[in-house]
Parts: C-alpha cells; structure tokens; sequence
C-alpha cells in the first residue's frame, strides 16, 4: 500500500511540475497535420463563409445601380413580400413533400440493398454488384435525364414502344404529373442507393463475428440474426445519416428537377431551389432569391437541432 501510496504521489508530483504546452508546441509538433488542414480549411472558408457577407441582401431592396451597399435598407420587408406569394407556398409544399417521399424510399433502400449484399457468399458476385451500383452516382443529373427520357419519353421511349408492341397504350411518364411523380422517385432510387450502401457495408463489417456465431448457438435463422444482430449494430449510422437527411428536408436537388421537368409537370418540379434559380437569375430579383435561400438554410438548422434532440431523448447517440 506504501508503494502504491508512493508512485501515486510520484506521478502527482510530475503532473505539477509539467509544463502547460500551448498551441504553439503543438503546431511545431504537428506542423504537418496543420498545413494538410489549412486545404480544406481554406476551401470552407472561401467558398462557404466569404459568400455569406451576400445575405444582407435580405434585407435590401437591391439595385444593380446603386450597388453592394447603395442599395436601400427595407428590413424584414422582403420576408413578408416572398411569404406571401403563391409560388412560394407551392415550391415550399412540393419541397417537403418530393424530400419527404425521397426520405422514405431514398434512404430505406440503401439499408435494405446492404444488407442483401452483406448475405451474399460468392466474393466475385458481390464485387460485381457493388460496381454496377455504384456506376449511377457518378453519372451527372443531365445525363441521366437523357437516359430517362429515352427509356420513358411519351413519343418513342423504348419502354412505352415495348408497351405498344404487346398492345397496350402509351403511358405519358414523364408528361403527367402522378407519373412523372413515380419516376422522379424511382429514378432518384436508382442514381442514389448504390453509393448509399457504402457506410452501411463499413458499418455492417465492423460487426463482431462472434454475435453472428452466438445466434447461431441460439437457433437464430438468417432472418433472425439481420433483426437482432445487423440491425441493432448499425443503428448509429441509421441515425446519424437520418439526421442529416433530415437537415436537408427543406433542400431539394436543383439538377434533379432540372433534368426531369417540363412545361406539363409545373405542378410538382417547382421547388425551392428551383424558385431561387428562377427569381434570381431569370428574374434578375436577387434580393427575393436571397432571402429564401436564407429561409431555406435556417429551417434546414432547426430541424437538424430538432432530430439530434429527438434521437438523444430516445436514446440514441445523437450528431451534435
């Protein structure tokens, strides 16, 4: 106990006697960690932060003539102006609601793809997969828009010529607006489930063999061990990709909705991206555009801090 008593004092001692190392130890120590750091950094800082000096634009009546800072002060004016168009409440309908659909499918597929992959026993088959799931994401928005349409275009879509062959009629896809809803939706599967089994397959990996074996030993069938075994073990990726799905609600995909709209489908394509694309740069109403990708940007913050609350009150390892 002496001895014990003894080293503790010792170690104490040291601790005391330690000098307080600041950051500039550390940045002579590290020196090379900081500079890779400075990369990003600086790519963040200059394209995220620098840019948003432009959201006092908000609260302007901005003129091109009069410039950056010649331009009057209306305060909140412009809010209330935008809240109270009809455009603004159709693109911020059809935002929750084309993001809401996307969260259901868009994220649940992802999860069920991995895990079907994870059960696959030939190697060589399952690396074959993967790649050829993971070729979409790489594919831009207005390439796939092409193949959308040559696959499910009204007039000569190779899908609607098979359905004419066996005697049915053309089915207008991509022209109709519950239609081009299911094919908004599929399409968007298709491009983004691949890529999205990635962190679940890491996840899925990193589980530990012997919980597998253990189920085994319990009787566990193959159902039985994805339930109470894969599921459980990725549940912090679940939630933490949930989150910041949900960070994203009020979002959309500009080139999405770009490559796939048409004069026909107004009703649904009108979201918020689209809106600012449309007041800003065809419209030349900058301070409008500003002040609702402003909008956009602050209801996306409080639902990310809403669901992190959610999932730690639950339980759950939350983002923040």
């Amino acid at each position: 106990m002496k001895a014990e008593s003894a080293s503790s004092q010792n170690e104490i001692a040291l601790k005391l006697k330690s000098p307080k190392r600041g950051m500039p130890h550390y940045l002579r120590k590290d020196w090379q960690l900081y500079l890779l750091l400075m990369i990003p950094l600086s790519f963040v800082l200059l394209f995220k932060y620098a840019p948003m000096s432009g959201l006092v634009l908000a609260f302007k009546d901005y003129k091109i003539a009069r410039g950056f800072w010649g331009s009057e002060w209306v305060g909140f004016e412009v809010f209330q102006e935008i809240f109270a168009r009809h455009d603004f409440l159709r693109a911020v309908r059809n935002t929750l609601m084309l993001n809401g659909l996307d969260l259901i499918f868009s994220f649940t597929a992802p999860i069920i793809l991995a895990i079907l992959l994870n059960e696959i026993r030939s190697v060589r088959f399952k690396k074959v997969n993967q790649t050829l799931l993971y070729l979409p994401h790489f594919l831009s928005w207005i390439i796939i828009g092409a193949i959308a349409y040559q696959l499910l275009g009204e007039g000569n879509g190779m899908i609607n010529n098979l359905i004419e062959m066996m005697g049915g009629n053309r089915v207008p896809f991509l022209q109709e607006d519950t239609h081009w809803l299911f094919s908004y939706l599929a399409i968007g599967v298709w491009q983004s489930m691949g890529w999205g089994t990635i962190l679940y397959l890491a996840s899925i990996s990193s589980i530990n063999p012997e919980l597998y074996e253990a189920a085994t030993v319990d009787g566990a069938g193959r159902w039985r061990k994805i339930w109470n075994v894969t599921l459980p073990s990725i549940r912090v990726t679940i939630v933490t990709l949930l989150i910041l799905n949900l960070g994203r609600m009020m979002d959309g995909s500009f080139e999405r909705i770009f490559a796939l709209q048409n004069k026909a489908t107004t009703e649904y394509t009108t979201n918020i991206p689209v809106l600012v694309y449309r007041w800003g740069i065809e419209k030349g109403d900058f301070s409008s555009a500003i002040a609702l990708g402003l909008f956009q940007g602050v209801i996306g913050l409080v639902l990310v801090v809403m669901a992190d609350r959610i999932a730690k009150k639950l339980g759950q390892d939350g983002l923040l």
